[in-house]
């Protein structure tokens, strides 16, 4: 069976003489992974932006995994929190993403800027193997069938990193956060493939990350289609081996007109 079990994202921020920890969110997930997790999700709420943020000094002494459901992370004092837009406090579930992030002028006013251009185009044949390479990959979903996966893989290339986990933004968040840890963004030649539908939560972190292209197994929503058009992000939606539709910017995709 697929684990799922609550986690808790605590917060530790300020300047060393006073430092605050803050209880920030509660989402439910499959236990693995949750450090990952927890920058993956500052990140894509804008609290962070660059590995500097985060109080550590090597990669050797990054924590991998929580010790009980909850997992903190310390800020290095000179990133400042905004308190008042913390206020509302984010619960997060693993069906819903983060309820309430319903307009696109609030990701504009998180500071989310267009995705670049770049001057590479990907094959629509290399699109339609993705499916298979996801799927070889899960190997916790081929023994329970009850987990979603982010792949990242480089344009026109290989899978780079696979990450599952029984929520979508979850398994994305916990891609972009060990990307961050290991100061490997950002992603303006690389291509996310998430396994289920894609909603605006999934294009608000993959735009934070700076990802040029996002394709889905399953349908996109109508604020997804209408936020990557916005930031400038290729989608593409029902992608399998013999086809994909693409909703916004086909101009990533060899063949197709801009």
């Amino acid at each position: 069976m697929a684990t799922e079990e609550p986690l808790e994202i605590r917060l530790q921020y300020g300047p060393p003489q006073n430092r605050v920890s803050r209880s920030l969110s509660i989402t439910m997930r499959t236990p693995g992974d949750d450090y990952d997790l927890a920058v993956g999700f500052l990140l894509s709420e804008g609290i962070i932006g660059r590995t500097g943020d985060v109080l550590v000094s090597s990669n050797s002494e990054l924590p991998t995994e929580s010790t009980s459901n909850v997992v903190r992370v310390a800020l290095a004092p000179d990133v400042s929190v905004d308190i008042d837009k913390l206020q509302r406090h984010f619960y997060t579930t693993s069906s819903c993403g983060l309820c309430g992030k319903t307009s696109l002028e609030s990701l504009e006013n998180q500071g989310l800027q267009p995705v670049p251009s770049g001057n590479w185009r990907i094959s629509a044949a290399w699109i339609a193997s993705l499916p298979n390479a996801l799927r070889n990959a899960q190997r916790v979903f081929a023994a329970t069938g009850g987990l979603h996966a982010t792949g990242l893989f480089v344009a026109n290339g290989p899978l780079v990193l696979l990450r599952e986990d029984v929520g979508r933004h979850n398994a994305l968040d916990k891609v972009l956060g060990r990307l961050l840890l290991e100061d490997r963004l950002p992603l303006e030649n690389h291509v996310l493939l998430v396994s289920g539908r894609t909603s605006l939560e999934l294009m608000q972190k993959a735009v934070a990350a700076r990802v040029p292209v996002v394709a889905a197994i399953g349908a996109p929503s109508s604020l997804a289609i209408d936020c990557a058009q916005r930031f400038g992000v290729t989608l593409l939606g029902f992608v399998a081996e013999n086809r994909f539709n693409c909703y916004a910017h086909p101009q990533r995709i060899e063949g197709a007109s801009d």
